[in-house]
């Protein structure tokens, strides 16, 4: 598990590119028939991905944790870029299909991920954090019907925003947050950018109360997304890549456009898991 340290704005301002990159971006995820884990100061999130092409491959706790596994004292939400795939939580076995995502309770043990076809692996991408209460395990699907350990987005949680004109013409698919499903600090979900825009976020804003990280994907090889970070009046620019992972401190901006339509996971840590609670930064006030 790799670790990263927080990072002040004072000192961000003065960062090189190949700093910037190397504080903030993460690259090399879904490598076949691997686990990779990134564990974050800022709010103690680990962002990581499973990638298991010819068989399962087992979440521990490595050293790093100081724990008997990996959930000892934190909860896990898990979405699907990739093929059809299947996760086991202490003997249970559930399907999760592309774009589903799994929340994954306190006190869970024997996690393991696996593909259910290796030439087409799933892509399980994941976003863990401290955990202090024992939330219900729920695979978490966008449509279809609801049942015993089986949750449905609803549909004010699919949210159209955005015009064209803008550039921003977006829907917002929010998998984790109170009212749905419920976990300690952990909101999670995921935006598609429609054919023709290119801004996520934007108008774009902070929240003290909490972090974010986003991953972007969707991407094809000759196009990229300028992400944009840093506090509002002191702006800098991360070129990602598809399937590429940007981690936002709380005091920072996070915005993107790109070359093209692309999509992306948000997932948020801190104290307060109100998706609204937001510092909104005026587009004049940008520097």
């Amino acid at each position: 598990m790799e670790i990263r340290t927080a990072a002040s704005p004072k000192d961000v301002k003065n960062y090189t590119t190949e700093r910037l990159r190397e504080e903030f971006l993460i690259q090399g995820l879904f490598r076949s028939d691997e686990i990779k884990l990134v564990y974050s100061h800022i709010d103690r999130i680990i962002t990581g991905t499973a990638t298991p092409v010819s068989g399962k491959l087992q979440l521990t706790a490595g050293g790093e944790l100081r724990a008997d596994y990996f959930l000892q004292r934190r909860e896990l939400g898990v979405i699907n870029i990739g093929g059809k795939g299947e996760i086991t939580i202490d003997g249970r076995t559930y399907e999760v299909d592309s774009r589903d995502g799994m929340y994954i309770g306190l006190g869970a043990k024997d996690i393991s991920f696996a593909s259910r076809d290796g030439s087409n692996p799933a892509k399980f991408y994941l976003n863990s954090t401290p955990a202090h209460k024992a939330y219900p395990t729920v695979l978490i699907k966008r449509e279809g019907n609801a049942g015993e350990g089986v949750v449905i987005i609803k549909a004010e949680n699919k949210v159209e925003l955005g015009s064209l004109e803008e550039s921003n013409h977006r829907v917002i698919c929010k998998y984790i947050l109170p009212g749905q499903v419920e976990s300690c600090q952990l909101v999670m979900g995921m935006t598609s950018l429609k054919p023709g825009s290119v801004w996520n976020t934007m108008p774009c804003h902070t929240h003290d109360r909490r972090m974010e990280v986003y991953l972007y994907f969707d991407i094809p090889e000759t196009a990229f997304v300028m992400h944009y970070m840093g506090e509002p009046a002191e702006t800098r620019h991360i070129v990602v890549r598809n399937e590429e992972a940007v981690i936002s401190p709380s005091w920072s901006i996070h915005a993107g456009a790109g070359s093209r339509a692309y999509t992306f996971i948000w997932g948020m840590a801190g104290e307060n898991q109100a998706f609204n609670d937001m510092d909104a930064v005026a587009m004049k006030d940008l520097k």
